[in-house]
């Protein structure tokens, strides 16, 4: 599939240059913590969360980590094990609200993998599949069920897409999943155990555990190149911002149709602003907040954009809509994804990719990596159904939350072999166009309700994964969390969406050239008393536990 912006923004969100885009606040509303009353904070910090059980699956060949780093397998491992003993549902029909990013699933009734999966989960499992079309797609389908009272069994929550007023919906609509996931609890549900700690923390409300959260990989966003364009300047290494400057002049040319960097200007930004050494959305000292786009680093980034852009390295057509096309014929050298997104990229395109780790933009500079929130939201489940009802849903979410080497996972990424895929003489898996069409359509609705952790592996292409995970390693040596995440505040919910979509227009204005760089201190001034102040104070409020 070809890159798609809307897509990247949301799967960014949890990364650096993401959050301009799609603002912090969101995220906290939908449950990084987020609390209403006065309390919720202290709460929510003395809530026990899920307790943490590995599975017991094939050992990654090479190993991750708590820090965020990821379990990678050269191969697909042969001997799987079988991590749900039998069928979790009841044969009733269960009805669930999700998402996808790609081309719409097939109707159940012509597609072989749905049916499959019916049979599997002992259910009809009837999904309302959102297809992405802009962030209000998704928002515009989630509140006209919820006022129209027919909701779901199972619906998702996403991170960043403007859902407003959560808690009041999760205690009116919602059960409060706490008795059946905190602590031991969890271990009802081997596969939710398995998943990570801190992606849990982005289901909690007001101190409860309000959905089984949607496990993502920690890692923020990436930069990602295609080798071969660096080869003639030795490589897409560097000493400085100016460096990269430099040898981004000598690569670019026009009459070729060949430059640098995609148009997505606010995410470069935020990759410059990481090698000026910026934080992740807020920094905190002495328990005072100073915002990112406050700091003189990330003022630095956005005017050594405005040189990128003056230097031509941006693709002229800031509406591109074939930037994975253009990376593999060699006609960009450069784009912004999200790391888990990064590895879909990698399984589909066939070019030399590499990364660049964050260096120092000059002298002095302490560049850093900004990480994700390690989910994607969370499902919550719905009132409407009773206490024997809720476990059985919770039994089908432990099962597509299966973890790699597993033979549900199998099945749930790849569909019915000798159908939806074949295995090679050395194990790995290959999709048919049938599972093109059709499992990999429907799998990533399925992840957006539950999914298991997140893991390298790239089919025939064990080298690369293994460079990857080097990568990942150099990453975490330089990483950087932002410290509100798991914080409430109520301006952020109502205000931040307007404010970072005004903070991001007029930076696109002026690395546009529509505007000159004096702008942007008279748009942060707007920012500042139109919220960003309240939210600092309510922020700041939060993380000292009042």
């Amino acid at each position: 599939m070809s890159t798609n912006l809307s897509r990247r923004g949301f799967m960014g969100a949890a990364g650096f240059a993401g959050l301009t885009v799609a603002g912090l606040s969101t995220l906290s509303a939908c449950g990084s913590g987020a609390t209403v009353s006065k309390g919720g904070s202290k709460a929510s910090a003395k809530l026990k969360l899920p307790a943490y059980v590995p599975a017991q699956t094939a050992p990654a060949d090479l190993a991750g980590n708590a820090a965020g780093l990821d379990a990678t397998y050269l191969r697909y491992p042969k001997a799987l094990t079988k991590s749900v003993a039998k069928a979790p549902g009841d044969g009733s029909r269960i009805t669930a609200l999700t998402e996808t990013f790609t081309t719409p699933a097939p109707p159940q009734a012509k597609n072989a993998y749905w049916q499959e999966l019916n049979k599997r989960l002992g259910a009809r499992f009837d999904m309302t599949i959102v297809v992405d079309q802009g962030v209000d797609a998704y928002l515009t389908k989630f509140n006209a069920m919820m006022a129209g009272g027919d909701i779901p069994d199972l619906v998702w929550f996403p991170p960043n897409q403007g859902i407003q007023r959560v808690p009041e919906l999760l205690d009116a609509k919602f059960h409060d999943l706490t008795p059946h996931l905190s602590g031991d609890a969890v271990k009802d549900y081997p596969n939710l155990a398995n998943l990570p700690t801190t992606a849990w923390k982005t289901a909690v409300v007001n101190g409860k555990i309000r959905g089984v959260t949607v496990a993502y990989g920690s890692m923020g966003q990436v930069y990602a190149v295609n080798q071969d364009f660096w080869k003639p300047v030795g490589g897409a290494e560097f000493t400085s911002a100016e460096d990269f400057l430099a040898k981004g002049r000598e690569l670019a040319d026009p009459k070729r149709n060949k430059y640098v960097l995609e148009p997505a200007y606010v995410n470069h930004i935020g990759q410059f602003a990481q090698w000026f050494g910026a934080p992740s959305g807020w920094r905190l000292e002495g328990g005072k907040l100073t915002h990112m786009y406050e700091t003189e680093e990330y003022q630095e980034a956005l005017a050594f954009a405005v040189k990128v852009a003056k230097a031509g390295l941006f693709w002229p057509d800031p509406n591109l809509s074939t930037t994975m096309e253009k990376m593999a014929q060699g006609s960009l050298g450069a784009y912004v994804q999200s790391f888990p997104s990064f590895l879909v990229d990698a399984k589909t395109y066939d070019f030399p990719f590499g990364v660049i780790v964050p260096f120092a933009a000059k002298a002095g500079a302490k560049p850093r990596y900004s990480m994700g929130y390690g989910s994607v939201g969370y499902t919550a489940i719905s009132k409407k159904a009773d206490a024997k009802r809720v476990k059985m849903l919770l039994g089908v979410m432990d099962y597509l939350a299966a973890p790699f080497g597993t033979e549900e996972r199998l099945f749930l990424d790849n569909g019915i072999e000798g159908k939806h895929f074949t295995r090679t003489a050395k194990g790995d898996v290959t999709l048919t166009p049938k599972g093109n069409s059709e499992a990999v359509t429907t799998a990533m609705p399925l992840a957006f309700l539950a999914a298991g952790p997140e893991y390298i592996y790239l089919p025939g292409q064990p080298e690369l994964a293994g460079r990857i995970h080097g990568w990942q390693q150099e990453l975490l040596k330089i990483s950087q969390t932002n410290p509100t995440s798991g914080h409430f505040s109520d301006t952020s919910t109502s205000k931040s969406p307007s404010l970072t979509t005004a903070m991001s227009d007029c930076q696109l204005d002026i690395v546009a050239g529509r505007k000159p760089l004096s702008a942007y201190k008279e748009q942060l001034r707007k920012w500042r008393s139109g919220g960003g102040d309240k939210m600092r104070a309510e922020f700041e409020a939060s993380l000292a536990g009042k």
